[in-house]
């Protein structure tokens, strides 16, 4: 579980900047798409605060097509991936997970 773990924070980088190309694009349905995607994934790997960050964007998403509201919902998304990734223990197994998701 934890090769999986820390594959889903190494990722996060990549989905986080696919999120923001389709907000550019305007592209609302590969965002529902990557919004709901990262929601059920950060949730299955425990990542609350990402699953509701996703949620929210998700829900924006769907409901508005006002790009400023849309992109605060991305904005807020992205830092919280950041700092996943940030405070991501290193590859060590022995080395005990952080709990501050």
């Amino acid at each position: 579980m934890h090769g999986l773990l820390e594959q889903f924070v190494a990722e996060l980088p990549e989905r986080a900047q696919a999120i923001r190309r389709a907000l550019e694009q305007s592209d609302f349905e590969t965002l529902l798409r990557l919004a709901h995607q990262l929601k059920g994934s950060a949730g299955g790997y425990g990542f609350p605060t990402i699953t509701d960050a996703a949620r929210q964007l998700e829900e924006a998403a769907r409901t508005t097509r006002e790009l400023s509201a849309i992109d605060r919902e991305v904005k807020q998304m992205i830092d919280l991936c950041r700092r996943a990734t940030a405070e991501a223990p290193e590859s060590n197994e022995d080395r005990p997970m952080r709990s501050n998701r």
